[in-house]
């Protein structure tokens, strides 16, 4: 997924969900990542285990996304669980 999203960064925003993210900045990717941590929080509070499900989805990837654009690869992060 990850590549992916890396390789829609340069397309044309107009097309690519993607590329609209990477075009709206760092902060509005920042912006999307917030939102989609608050709804999944809303969903598991809620005992919503589909929403639960749905939403981890979106905010995994926009938090793709939001590496992509800080320059952080998932494999760092993994590294970091493994410490």
């Amino acid at each position: 997924m990850f590549d992916v999203i890396k390789g829609r960064r340069k397309a044309d925003p107009k097309e690519s969900y993607v590329a609209a993210q990477f075009a709206g900045g760092k902060e509005r990717v920042g912006q999307k990542v917030g939102e989609e941590a608050v709804e999944t929080v809303i969903a598991g509070v809620t005992g919503d285990k589909e929403g639960l499900i749905c939403e981890s989805a979106d905010l995994l990837f926009h938090l793709m996304i939001f590496w992509e654009v800080n320059g952080v690869n998932p494999a760092d992060v993994c590294r970091e669980l493994q410490r």
